[in-house]
This record gives C-alpha cells, sequence and structure tokens, in this order.
C-alpha cells in the first residue's frame, strides 16, 4: 500500500507516521487492523511506550481509532485499530473505486 505524501505535511512526529503506515499496511479493506503493541514495537524497532505515545497522537489528529478487543472467556486480546480521517477515507474510496 503506497500512502499519499499529505502523512508527511500533517506534522507528526516521524514515529506516528511510521505507526500510522505500519497500521495502514496492515489494515484491510475498511480500514481495521489489530496486530499487538508487542509486535507493532518488534517490527519498527522501537518501544512499546513510543508506540503508544504514537497512539495518542495520531488519536488525538483523529486518524485512528481504537477499540477494545476480549476473548469469550473474558481475557483481552490486542486493540482493534480503525484508520480515520482523510487519508484513510482517500483509501477506502480509491478501493472502492478500483
Amino acid at each position: 500500500m503506497i500512502l499519499p505524501r499529505r502523512i508527511y505535511d500533517l506534522g507528526l512526529s516521524h514515529k506516528a507516521v511510521s505507526v500510522y503506515c505500519y497500521l495502514a499496511n496492515c489494515a484491510d479493506k475498511k480500514g481495521e487492523c489489530f496486530p499487538s503493541v508487542k509486535r507493532i514495537a518488534a517490527d519498527l524497532s522501537i518501544g512499546r511506550t513510543t508506540v503508544y505515545r504514537a497512539f495518542k497522537e495520531l488519536e488525538s489528529r483523529n486518524l485512528l481509532e481504537r477499540k477494545a478487543r476480549h476473548h469469550i472467556q473474558g481475557g483481552r486480546r490486542s486493540s482493534l485499530y480503525i484508520l480515520n480521517g482523510e487519508i484513510g477515507q482517500k483509501q477506502k474510496r480509491r478501493k472502492k473505486n478500483v
């Protein structure tokens, strides 16, 4: 998946851009994915705390929504990440037009 260059014009930290691009690569046609924070941190060679800071930055710009997921037995699973905002919506529209 190729993201528009506008992602770099939003004034995000480079870590937030990296996390957004990672999630965009994992996302399905609806812009949703659920990799674990541990997996994101390992794949990007950054700390888990940095991933959480990037999430907060992306959420404050309305580019990302996080929703908790739970096992049927009640345990926690990795969160569901939903890509929002102008960039995520344009990607969704482009896929619909193809």
